[in-house]
This record gives C-alpha cells, structure tokens and sequence, in this order.
C-alpha cells in the first residue's frame, strides 16, 4: 500500500510540470507578435549617411525568391539631433542586368512612417539581380539611396568568371603548343643524331 502511494506521488510530482509547458514566450516576445521574418536575418542589411540624413536599410527574407513576398526596411534619422523623418518614402526597382535595360522602372509604392519605419513589400516574377530606389526629399533637397537586391539563387558563373575561365583555356592551350613544339624538336634532334651515326 504504502508502495503505491509513493509510484502514485512519483507519477503526480512527474506529470506536474508538464502543465507549465505551454509558454507563449519565446525569448520575452509574445508568439502572436511573429511573423515569418521575425527569426530570419535579413539578405542585406546596410547604412548610409546621405547629406543630413542617417539610413538605415534591410531586406527581408534572408533569400528572396520569385514569386514569393518580401519586404524593404528603411529607417531614416537626422544626423544632428536623431529625429526621425516624418516625411513619405518613395520606392521603386529595376533589374539591374544588360538584358532588363529596356523593362525600364516599376514603382513599388509611396510609404508614410510606420513606428518611425517605411515599409514597402514587394513581389518579383524573374530571378535576377534588381534596385530597389528609396526617394525622399526634405528642405526641397531629394535623397536617393539605390540598394541591390539578388532574387533566386545566383548563376553559375558570372561574367567575370566566363572571362577568367577563357583565359586560363587559352593559357592552357597555348602551354600545350608550346610542350608539343619543344618535344616535337626533342625528337629531331635525336633523329638527326641517330641517323648520322
């Protein structure tokens, strides 16, 4: 009896904490407040200070993919006195390539301060390498801040790779010419020093 009472304690004492397991915290943040970037780091994340002002830029998610939404960051204060700029954001892209010179500009979208953040989603089609431009303008001055984006997983091999790549294929063939002349006169001259004996 006394057996049982004690498996009966042990079971109760064991199963009592499972009661608590069911937090909603995770590292003090409320679970309900995340969000699918909320863990992720962002692809580019960069600062810039362009004439009075303080920018502070990231794009999320850490990999963008066609076809998939994500989202520009822009966080923009006054360098003498940390104010943040209470003005709208314009934001557009282009693809950055010689073959998407002539797809000209898409405007993304114009953002007013959000908890002193401009935040403009955006959504590409095609893979490759685009701007993405955040305009503004204070005291009848514009501020331009052009910031590169890569969506989809890089190529292969850049331009400069194809180049390096021919190169070391002409080095190459030019070293195997070279062997097969010296080898080529190798054999001559012990022809010509055998058949004089």
């Amino acid at each position: 009896m006394l057996r049982r009472l004690f498996l009966g304690l042990l079971t109760l004492l064991w199963l009592l904490p499972a009661e608590f397991a069911a937090a909603h915290h995770i590292l003090g943040r409320p679970s309900y407040s995340l969000n699918e970037d909320s863990n992720t780091p962002p692809s580019i994340q960069g600062e810039v200070q362009i004439g009075d002002f303080d920018v502070t830029f990231m794009i999320y998610p850490a990999f963008p993919k066609p076809e998939e939404p994500g989202r520009v960051s822009l966080y923009v204060k006054r360098l003498d006195d940390g104010a943040p700029y209470e003005g709208k954001v314009t934001f557009d892209a282009r693809l950055d390539s010689l073959t998407g010179a002539g797809r000209g500009v898409v405007k993304l979208g114009v953002q007013p301060p959000d908890d002193n953040v401009f935040r403009q989603a955006f959504q590409f089609h095609d893979t490759g390498d685009y701007i993405v431009t955040a305009r503004f303008e204070s005291n009848g001055e514009p501020y331009v801040i052009d910031i590169p984006l890569r969506v989809g997983a890089p190529p292969g091999m850049g331009p400069i790779g194809w180049m390096v790549a021919v190169v070391l294929v002409f080095l190459l063939g030019v070293a195997l010419v070279q062997r097969r002349r010296a080898m080529t006169g190798r054999v001559r001259e012990q022809h010509a020093d055998g058949g004089g004996a």
